[in-house]
């Protein structure tokens, strides 16, 4: 399974449960530390009360979002049935605001602690010209890992000084892209990418190498990137970020000013950063200066109520003490969210198709979606919460598995949710898709790709339009 289940309530954080308290302000939501939040038993009766509580005070679900007056469920003061009879289904919907306090909290997180820090957005999560609009205003650089990611950053306005360059594999017309718009930084993986990136410049560059610390967090291990058997960097343990901090120091064009590592995504352990900046400690030699740290990502998310992610707070506080007691001096410290900025800020609304009773074995709700626009579940057996839009206050009664539309029988998006009345028509949503959900997008079964909207204050807007049957050939050659 893909994070770490528990049965313990969520603690966001206080910026977020600042947001919520604002915005309800006769509540204090329930996921704060030392506090049970309310769970759902199969079967038992519950008022309508405790249904829209039980979606106001969910980790999962964007902060802010609430079961409104007609019993709908509304996202960024929108209601969900509006936006879809606008829109259309499937749709990722992002309350924008969200993404904003999120990354606000980071910073926030750092500037208590440090005056030396930069905040990336790690752009893989959600590639979408709005969110790196969004992230460039709120004061963040970026990451990104392809000469696409590089080209939508450029076109939402990042100043190219604060772009850094990932991947493990950089073609070299990707490589002349970064270099010709002035990337601030490369973060070089390979001998060969070192080799290569120096003959490619007739100017200085500055770069930072990535290592594989060694170090394996607890998490699936199709994520877990920081251990000696990786695709990623160069190892510690085999010498090889050694000789590859030789080679960058004796290049010509190359300009060696830090150290990077990312050990996972999708992570609840605060101990495995700790022992990733303790070996990065031990590859500072006297005779070069590391400036900047790049400590990578990872930090997990809520993606069902059981999942008790750290704070973002606590998350920055890890990394920030044990940078300045590993490190003399002590560098610029980076990090570089992309999932806990973005994954709870978003869900997926879809429509029932088919609902298929089985006596005795299953109901499955068929939707007008799945592993076109969630890949998650499919790659990694991702859990996920649902509910019925258009009947968000009313009493779950039956259990369902929501399957996908296409022909495979693994596409399943969610196996067991209890789900008030469904019926062909209403509109079901899953939250917490808002990572890696519209940036795994594809075209299987020659499914056009979901629409993207902006909730803010009531107002949606069209962000990404959706994908037409047109789109599908239009660059086929007849």
């Amino acid at each position: 399974m893909y994070g770490r289940p528990s049965w313990t309530p969520v603690w966001l954080g206080p910026i977020i449960s600042l947001l919520i308290r604002v915005a309800e302000p006769t509540q204090w939501h329930p996921c704060a530390r030392g506090r049970r939040a309310p769970t759902v038993t199969m079967g038992a009766p519950m008022s309508t009360t405790r249904e829209r509580t039980l979606v106001e005070t969910s980790p999962v679900y964007p902060a802010g979002s609430r079961v409104n007056e007609s019993g709908h469920l509304e996202i960024g003061g929108c209601d969900v049935t509006d936006v879809v009879a606008e829109f259309g289904t499937p749709a990722y919907l992002y309350a924008e605001d969200d993404i904003r306090v999120r990354a606000r909290a980071y910073l926030n997180a750092f500037r208590s602690r440090t005056d030396d820090f930069e905040v990336l957005y790690a752009s893989k999560a959600a590639p979408i010209t709005a969110v790196y609009r969004l992230c460039a205003e709120q004061g963040l650089s970026v990451d990104v890992a392809s000469g696409g990611e590089l080209h939508v950053a450029l076109r939402a306005g990042f100043d190219p000084a604060r772009i850094h360059l990932h991947g493990n594999n950089k073609t070299g017309s990707e490589l002349r892209y970064a270099i010709e718009a002035g990337v601030g930084h490369i973060i070089v993986d390979s001998f060969g990418e070192i080799q290569r990136l120096d003959a490619m410049l007739d100017r200085p560059q500055e770069v930072l190498i990535r290592v594989t610390p060694g170090v394996l967090p607890a998490t699936h291990s199709f994520v877990q990137t920081g251990g000696l058997d990786s695709k990623f960097g160069f190892g510690l343990e085999d010498g090889l970020a050694e000789r590859a901090i030789a080679e960058v120091r004796a290049s010509r064009n190359l300009r060696l000013v830090g150290l990077h590592a990312h050990i996972g995504s999708q992570v609840f352990e605060l101990e495995p950063y700790v022992s990733a900046i303790e070996a990065l400690g031990r590859l500072v030699a006297r005779d070069w200066e590391c400036r900047i740290l790049n400590v990578g990502g990872g930090l997990g998310i809520a993606y069902t109520s059981a999942d008790e992610p750290p704070s973002i707070d606590d998350y920055v506080d890890v990394k920030v003490r044990g940078v300045q007691r590993v490190f003399d001096p002590v560098p610029r410290i980076l990090i570089e969210p992309g999932r806990s900025l973005v994954g709870n800020a978003g869900v997926t609304a879809y429509e029932i198709g088919t609902v298929k009773e089985i006596p005795g074995v299953r109901t499955y709700l068929a939707v007008n979606g799945g592993m076109s626009d969630n890949l998650r579940p499919m790659l990694y057996g991702s859990r996920y919460e649902a509910i019925v839009a258009n009947r968000a206050a009313e009493v779950p009664d039956t259990l369902a598995t929501v399957a996908g539309m296409h022909c495979e029988s693994g596409d399943i998006l969610v196996t067991d949710a209890m789900l008030a009345s469904p019926a062909v028509g209403d509109v079901l949503v899953t939250p917490a898709t808002g990572a890696y959900g519209y940036s795994m997008a594809n075209n299987y079964n020659g499914a056009p790709r979901p629409a993207v909207i902006f909730c803010r204050g009531g107002d949606a807007r069209l962000v990404v339009r959706r994908e037409t049957w047109q789109d599908l050939v239009a660059r086929d050659i007849p």
